[in-house]
């Protein structure tokens, strides 16, 4: 029990600290307009992700720890380390060149490292729920979008402490939100999912070295890319950053989100799969087997259990559900000595939810 109370302590003092530099170089009237332009595009990621993570959802305690850490730890170990590359920057190269070193060679390198350490120990330290590329884009993209919504607190109280509201057209809080928050709210969670898809390529990797380089080349595109981006605003001109925009980074985006759409495909395969032995192994009913075949038809199942027999049951019915899809999925692993103790653990999940399903039914049709 120290450990995770220790690592909250430490999430907790670096969140504070960051928000108490902000508000020294900005002022507070100034970061709550960054939080609240902020909460609009975390918002919008938050929601992204949590749909790219239907068929077998995380744990929402590591997905919250995940935000913390790219918002409180990630964050500010970006912002001593960038700002001493800054500061060096300047004295060896001169006044001005620190940001551009920074921008270019700094940023990149800490903070995908910074937000793709937490999904690295997720890997290493609980193995059993990572199940692939799509846990690593949940867990990078989480952390990411922590780290993006400290970071625009920043850039929007910035932009209002110098410039004030402005418009979508001059600087300003709102000029920077259109950029940060309308055109590019992606960016920090696409960095990072390059990273996450290495992580879960090497999750269920059979060869050492796919386990190894996979990782590391996911983690060097990762930082190329957020360079590439950072060098098209620091260096370039209003084209070149429009190019680097529609021809790279728009690009990139459209072909993570078609990995995803592969990625849910094959998950989906996975369930349907090992449908027909749960059945024989009467862990499921057979009437059960296309209600759980598809999203559709468990987003149903939850619907007329919470309307019949109200939100606890539909709680019931989705913790029934997880345990089937992670019972699929642990079919297919490689067995561990923990192999079995995983699976009596989400045998007794199972049932224990389909009981309470079966239970709050009951009581539902009797109190309506």
């Amino acid at each position: 029990m120290l450990l995770p109370v220790l690592g909250l302590v430490i999430l907790a003092v670096c969140g504070l600290t960051v928000l108490g530099l902000v508000t020294v170089q900005v002022g507070p009237l100034a970061v709550a307009i960054g939080v609240a332009a902020a909460l609009v595009p975390v918002a919008v990621v938050v929601a992204t992700i949590l749909w790219v993570d239907r068929w077998e959802p995380e744990p929402a305690k590591f997905l919250l720890v995940a935000f913390f850490w790219g918002a409180c730890l990630a964050a500010i170990t970006a912002l001593l380390i960038n700002n001493t590359a800054e500061t060096v920057g300047d004295l060896l190269l001169g006044e001005g060149s620190g940001s551009k070193l920074s921008a270019l060679l700094s940023a990149p390198l800490v903070e995908e490292a910074a937000k793709a350490s937490f999904v690295l120990a997720v890997l290493l330290r609980r193995a059993d729920e990572f199940d692939g590329v799509i846990d690593g884009i949940v867990y990078a993209g989480f952390t990411a979008a922590g780290f993006a919504f400290t970071e625009n607190i920043y850039y929007f109280g910035r932009a209002f402490a110098d410039y004030g509201f402005g418009d979508a057209t001059s600087t300003g809080v709102i000029a920077a939100f259109v950029l940060r928050g309308v055109l590019s709210p992606f960016t920090h969670p696409l960095f990072a999912a390059i990273t996450g898809i290495g992580l879960g390529y090497a999750a269920r990797a059979d060869n050492r070295a796919v386990k190894i380089l996979a990782p590391i080349g996911a983690y060097l595109g990762a930082v190329l890319l957020h360079a590439l981006w950072n060098g098209a605003a620091v260096l370039g001109g209003a084209q070149t950053f429009l190019n680097v925009y529609f021809l790279i980074m728009v690009p990139m985006f459209i072909a993570v989100v078609m990995l995803v759409l592969l990625q849910r495909r094959r998950e989906q395969r996975i369930v349907t799969a090992a449908l027909p032995a749960m059945v024989q192994a009467r862990l499921i009913a057979p009437s059960e087997v296309e209600l759980l075949s598809t999203l559709a038809g468990r987003r149903e199942w939850r619907r007329q259990a919470r309307q019949q027999s109200g939100r606890e049951a539909a709680k019931a019915v989705a913790r029934y559900q997880a345990s089937v899809t992670e019972l699929a999925f642990l079919r297919r692993r490689k067995e561990t000595p923990d192999h079995e103790k995983r699976k009596r653990e989400l045998l007794a999940t199972l049932r224990a939810a389909r009981a309470d399903a079966v239970r709050l039914a009951g009581e539902g049709s009797h109190t309506g």
